[in-house]
């Protein structure tokens, strides 16, 4: 079986977003600051509705926010 893991850009679109901080990202989603950190930062994977509320706030598809890698 491959293995993989979902990669995100994230943080990448925080600071395009005026450089919003992940405690705002999380009042926005229903989140912790802690819990955007690790999906930030790959230790943690989000809900699709979390992953879908997330791509929202950014204006963005999915396949935009989130991808899988081999």
């Amino acid at each position: 079986m491959a293995k993989g893991r979902v990669v995100n850009d994230i943080r990448t679109l925080r600071f395009l977003a005026g450089e919003m901080t992940q405690a705002e990202l999380g009042e926005k989603i229903g989140l912790t600051r802690q819990t955007v950190a690790a999906i930030e930062q790959g230790k943690y994977s989000p809900s699709l509705e979390a992953a879908f509320r997330i791509a929202q706030i950014f204006g963005k598809p999915l396949e935009e926010v989130f991808r899988w890698e081999e």
